[in-house]
């Protein structure tokens, strides 16, 4: 039974399990003073062109959100998200359970767009009887696979700007959405048209952990009470920097996320020549094809994968997910498995 259900469901790369081995007896300072953080922040400040950015080091994705977004709202304060946004749909009510409301906004392709901020914040104008928005938070890619464009991005900072709101960029798969055919984006756009993102480790080759940056460092200021408060501060920091350090000292980061965007769109390709559609249009590593439930049923006796949503007596959406660690013959195996359908 081989796995598509998730992109972390083995453990690290081995390049980082050699580097945490190889610098495994070296003293270092902790809470993320030691050598690894600052020449890992050092090389991501230079790859997002913002040498003014503050950058920390977080265990994972919900904890980032929660950690980066209680901390910039004030008390009556709300964030805008995508229904499909993780912050809405898959962390537990983790940011209503900091006092802070989720305004979850319906969307064809799991993007926000300039006019549903401005249509979110007329319908909370009524002052002071309804919570505020001040941060607009998006994923790239979305939960359903699709990403941003340059302009896309760009209207949104503009839109966020002209009204005073934040732009939060969750980046759980950015390296998949920073390397998927059809991306205009460059990592260095992320340090002008947002005002914090974050760049996932977990999701991309990485045991575990997530950098956030703050492009204004003024915004950043007491973070680290925060993270300390939360629980987040590790006193072994060097686990989390010694990961982005290899992962972003050449372009390791891009080579995995472009490796499971290439079997995905592979496996695209092979579903599209059966005749077959997708319930959203990816061009990442989540796939969402609508099958046969005949099908469904022949693939789940040798593959792992969610049934996502049921589309009519007869079909479904399942969700395939590609990771820096499938296997060629899986994917190979797969596809022949589907085409030898009938």
């Amino acid at each position: 039974m081989y796995s598509f259900k998730n992109d972390y469901s083995e453990g690290a790369h081995p390049r980082i399990l050699d580097k945490l081995i190889e610098t495994n007896l070296i003293q270092q300072p902790g809470y993320g003073e030691d050598e690894y953080a600052k020449e890992a922040k050092a090389i991501l400040k230079r790859k997002i062109a913002n040498e003014l950015a503050s950058v920390y080091f977080l265990s994972g994705g919900t904890q980032t959100n929660l950690l980066v977004l209680s901390f910039l709202l004030r008390v009556h304060e709300a964030v805008i998200s995508a229904k499909t946004g993780h912050i809405s749909a898959n962390e537990t009510g983790a940011i209503e359970a900091t006092g802070h409301k989720v305004i979850a906004i319906e969307t064809i392709n799991g993007k926000l767009t300039p006019d549903d901020i401005i249509r979110t914040l007329k319908e909370h104008a009524l002052a002071p009887h309804v919570v505020k928005p001040r941060i607009v938070y998006i994923s790239n890619s979305t939960e359903i696979g699709t990403i941003y464009t340059l302009v896309e991005l760009q209207a949104l900072f503009g839109c966020c700007q002209q009204h005073h709101l934040l732009l939060y960029l969750d980046g759980a798969r950015l390296g998949h959405a920073l390397t998927a055919e059809n991306n205009d984006l460059a990592l260095s756009d992320l340090g002008k048209y947002c005002d914090v993102f974050y760049i996932g480790g977990t999701k991309n080759g990485a045991l575990l952990g997530e950098a956030v940056i703050f492009n204004k460092s003024e915004l950043a200021m007491d973070f680290d009470y925060a993270i300390k408060q939360k629980g987040a501060l590790l006193a072994k920091g060097r686990v989390l920097s010694v990961q982005f350090l290899e992962l972003f000292k050449d372009n390791l980061y891009f080579q995995l996320a472009q490796k499971a965007n290439s079997y995905a769109m592979q496996i695209t390709k092979a579903i599209k020549e059966k005749g077959y559609s997708f319930l959203t249009d990816s061009t990442t590593n989540q796939l969402f094809p609508i099958l046969p439930k005949s099908l469904i049923q022949v693939l789940s006796q040798k593959y792992q994968f969610y049934i996502w949503k049921e589309i009519d007596h007869d079909n479904a959406a399942i969700r395939l997910i590609t990771s820096w660690a499938t296997e060629e013959e899986q994917v190979v195996n797969f596809i022949t498995d589907l085409s030898n359908f009938r």
